[in-house]
Protein backbone atom coordinates (compact mmCIF):
# COMPACT_ATOMS: atom_id res chain seq x y z
CA UNK A 1 0.00 0.00 0.00
CA UNK A 2 2.74 2.44 0.98
CA UNK A 3 4.36 3.86 -2.16
CA UNK A 4 7.80 5.50 -2.18
CA UNK A 5 9.24 8.32 -4.28
CA UNK A 6 12.97 9.03 -4.17
CA UNK A 7 12.32 12.51 -5.57
CA UNK A 8 10.01 13.33 -2.65
CA UNK A 9 12.66 12.25 -0.17
CA UNK A 10 15.37 14.26 -1.92
CA UNK A 11 13.48 17.49 -2.54
CA UNK A 12 11.55 17.68 0.76
CA UNK A 13 14.09 19.65 2.83
CA UNK A 14 14.72 22.23 0.08
CA UNK A 15 10.99 22.76 -0.49
CA UNK A 16 10.30 23.06 3.23
CA UNK A 17 13.02 25.70 3.57
CA UNK A 18 11.13 27.91 1.09
CA UNK A 19 7.50 27.23 2.01
CA UNK A 20 7.78 27.24 5.80
CA UNK A 21 8.03 31.05 6.17
CA UNK A 22 5.43 31.59 3.42
CA UNK A 23 2.90 29.48 5.35
CA UNK A 24 3.62 30.99 8.78
CA UNK A 25 0.33 32.91 8.88
CA UNK A 26 -1.82 30.24 7.22
CA UNK A 27 -4.10 27.78 9.02
CA UNK A 28 -5.76 25.50 6.42
CA UNK A 29 -3.83 24.08 3.44
CA UNK A 30 -5.00 21.90 0.57
CA UNK A 31 -2.34 19.80 -1.14
CA UNK A 32 -3.39 18.96 -4.70
CA UNK A 33 -1.91 15.76 -6.08
CA UNK A 34 -0.47 14.30 -2.87
CA UNK A 35 0.82 11.25 -4.76
CA UNK A 36 2.58 8.83 -2.44
CA UNK A 37 1.74 10.98 0.60
CA UNK A 38 5.40 11.49 1.49
CA UNK A 39 5.38 15.28 1.19
CA UNK A 40 2.38 15.61 3.49
CA UNK A 41 3.95 13.28 6.05
CA UNK A 42 7.23 15.20 5.93
CA UNK A 43 5.92 18.78 5.89
CA UNK A 44 3.01 18.56 8.36
CA UNK A 45 5.13 17.87 11.50
CA UNK A 46 7.23 20.94 10.64
CA UNK A 47 4.08 23.06 10.25
CA UNK A 48 2.05 22.09 13.34
CA UNK A 49 -0.09 25.26 13.17
CA UNK A 50 -1.43 24.18 9.78
CA UNK A 51 -4.27 21.74 9.07
CA UNK A 52 -2.79 19.85 6.09
CA UNK A 53 -5.49 18.47 3.77
CA UNK A 54 -4.05 16.01 1.26
CA UNK A 55 -5.94 15.09 -1.91
CA UNK A 56 -5.56 12.93 -5.00
CA UNK A 57 -7.37 10.38 -7.12
CA UNK A 58 -8.81 7.52 -5.07
CA UNK A 59 -6.13 5.07 -6.27
CA UNK A 60 -3.50 7.09 -4.36
CA UNK A 61 -5.36 7.15 -1.05
CA UNK A 62 -4.02 3.90 0.46
CA UNK A 63 -0.43 5.12 0.24
CA UNK A 64 -1.32 8.60 1.51
CA UNK A 65 -3.15 7.08 4.50
CA UNK A 66 -0.21 4.76 5.23
CA UNK A 67 2.30 7.63 5.25
CA UNK A 68 -0.04 9.70 7.43
CA UNK A 69 -0.41 6.86 9.93
CA UNK A 70 3.36 6.48 10.22
CA UNK A 71 3.91 10.23 10.63
CA UNK A 72 1.58 10.46 13.63
CA UNK A 73 1.08 14.18 12.88
CA UNK A 74 -2.26 15.27 14.38
CA UNK A 75 -2.63 18.07 11.83
CA UNK A 76 -2.71 15.67 8.85
CA UNK A 77 -6.27 15.16 7.61
CA UNK A 78 -7.57 12.10 5.71
CA UNK A 79 -7.22 12.59 1.94
CA UNK A 80 -9.96 14.05 -0.20
CA UNK A 81 -10.80 12.50 -3.55
CA UNK A 82 -10.00 15.21 -6.08
CA UNK A 83 -9.73 15.15 -9.85
CA UNK A 84 -9.07 18.78 -10.82
CA UNK A 85 -11.42 18.40 -13.80
CA UNK A 86 -14.35 17.23 -11.70
CA UNK A 87 -17.20 19.62 -11.02
CA UNK A 88 -17.76 20.65 -8.38
CA UNK A 89 -14.58 20.23 -6.37
CA UNK A 90 -14.91 18.84 -2.82
CA UNK A 91 -16.20 21.40 -0.34
CA UNK A 92 -12.98 22.98 0.94
CA UNK A 93 -12.07 26.55 1.78
CA UNK A 94 -8.72 27.67 3.16
CA UNK A 95 -5.85 30.10 2.98
CA UNK A 96 -3.15 27.97 1.31
CA UNK A 97 -2.80 25.52 -1.58
CA UNK A 98 0.35 23.52 -2.32
CA UNK A 99 1.11 21.27 -5.27
CA UNK A 100 4.35 19.56 -6.28
CA UNK A 101 5.26 17.95 -9.60
CA UNK A 102 1.73 17.95 -10.96
CA UNK A 103 1.29 20.51 -13.74
CA UNK A 104 3.67 18.75 -16.14
CA UNK A 105 1.81 15.45 -15.63
CA UNK A 106 -1.65 16.95 -16.25
CA UNK A 107 -3.10 17.71 -19.66
CA UNK A 108 -3.43 21.41 -20.48
CA UNK A 109 -7.23 21.37 -19.89
CA UNK A 110 -6.48 19.91 -16.45
CA UNK A 111 -3.95 22.69 -15.78
CA UNK A 112 -6.66 25.21 -16.71
CA UNK A 113 -9.08 23.46 -14.36
CA UNK A 114 -6.44 23.42 -11.60
CA UNK A 115 -6.09 27.21 -11.57
CA UNK A 116 -9.81 27.86 -11.95
CA UNK A 117 -10.52 25.53 -9.02
CA UNK A 118 -7.84 27.08 -6.83
CA UNK A 119 -9.24 30.51 -7.61
CA UNK A 120 -12.65 29.38 -6.36
CA UNK A 121 -11.59 27.65 -3.13
CA UNK A 122 -8.71 29.85 -1.97
CA UNK A 123 -9.66 32.66 0.40
CA UNK A 124 -8.69 36.27 -0.29
CA UNK A 125 -5.11 36.83 0.81
CA UNK A 126 -4.37 33.11 0.58
CA UNK A 127 -1.26 31.67 -1.05
CA UNK A 128 -0.71 29.16 -3.86
CA UNK A 129 2.68 27.42 -3.92
CA UNK A 130 3.56 25.25 -6.94
CA UNK A 131 6.78 23.24 -7.22
CA UNK A 132 8.16 21.78 -10.43
CA UNK A 133 10.02 22.49 -13.68
CA UNK A 134 8.99 25.38 -15.95
CA UNK A 135 10.07 26.83 -19.28
CA UNK A 136 10.66 30.56 -19.71
CA UNK A 137 10.05 32.41 -23.00
CA UNK A 138 9.33 29.01 -24.54
CA UNK A 139 12.81 27.74 -23.73
CA UNK A 140 13.96 24.88 -21.51
CA UNK A 141 16.15 26.00 -18.62
CA UNK A 142 18.40 22.93 -18.86
CA UNK A 143 19.19 19.92 -21.02
CA UNK A 144 17.81 17.67 -18.29
CA UNK A 145 14.43 19.43 -18.41
CA UNK A 146 14.35 19.05 -22.21
CA UNK A 147 15.05 15.33 -21.82
CA UNK A 148 12.41 15.10 -19.09
CA UNK A 149 9.88 16.75 -21.41
CA UNK A 150 10.65 14.17 -24.12
CA UNK A 151 10.15 11.37 -21.60
CA UNK A 152 6.86 12.87 -20.41
CA UNK A 153 5.49 13.26 -23.96
CA UNK A 154 6.52 9.71 -24.90
CA UNK A 155 4.53 8.49 -21.92
CA UNK A 156 1.56 10.85 -22.46
CA UNK A 157 1.50 13.31 -25.39
CA UNK A 158 -0.85 15.60 -23.42
CA UNK A 159 1.75 16.16 -20.68
CA UNK A 160 4.97 18.18 -20.68
CA UNK A 161 6.96 20.90 -18.95
CA UNK A 162 4.74 24.00 -18.89
CA UNK A 163 5.63 27.54 -19.94
CA UNK A 164 5.74 29.90 -16.99
CA UNK A 165 4.06 32.71 -18.91
CA UNK A 166 1.06 30.55 -19.89
CA UNK A 167 0.67 29.24 -16.36
CA UNK A 168 0.92 32.72 -14.86
CA UNK A 169 -1.77 33.94 -17.27
CA UNK A 170 -4.12 31.25 -15.93
CA UNK A 171 -3.26 32.27 -12.37
CA UNK A 172 -4.07 35.91 -13.13
CA UNK A 173 -7.43 34.90 -14.62
CA UNK A 174 -8.15 33.14 -11.32
CA UNK A 175 -7.36 36.26 -9.29
CA UNK A 176 -3.87 35.16 -8.28
CA UNK A 177 -0.88 37.49 -8.45
CA UNK A 178 2.70 36.26 -8.59
CA UNK A 179 4.70 37.22 -5.51
CA UNK A 180 7.96 35.35 -6.05
CA UNK A 181 9.67 32.79 -8.27
CA UNK A 182 12.22 30.71 -6.37
CA UNK A 183 15.03 28.77 -8.05
CA UNK A 184 15.30 25.27 -6.60
CA UNK A 185 17.75 22.36 -6.95
CA UNK A 186 17.58 20.06 -10.00
CA UNK A 187 16.30 22.87 -12.29
CA UNK A 188 12.96 23.18 -10.50
CA UNK A 189 11.12 26.27 -9.23
CA UNK A 190 8.63 27.24 -6.56
CA UNK A 191 6.05 29.74 -7.82
CA UNK A 192 4.31 31.76 -5.12
CA UNK A 193 1.00 33.46 -5.93
CA UNK A 194 -1.41 35.34 -3.66
CA UNK A 195 -5.18 35.57 -4.07
CA UNK A 196 -6.51 39.12 -4.10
Amino acid sequence: MKQYSLACEQNGPAILNVIQPLLADCSHLLEIGSGTGQHAAYFAPHLPHLAWQSSDLADSHPSIVAWQADSGAPNLLPPLTLDVQQSPWPDWQGDAVFSANTLHIMSWPAVEAFFAGVGRCLQAGGVLLVYGPFNYDGQFTSDSNAQFDEWLKARDPASGVRDFEAVDALAQQAGLHLQQDYAMPANNRILHWQKV
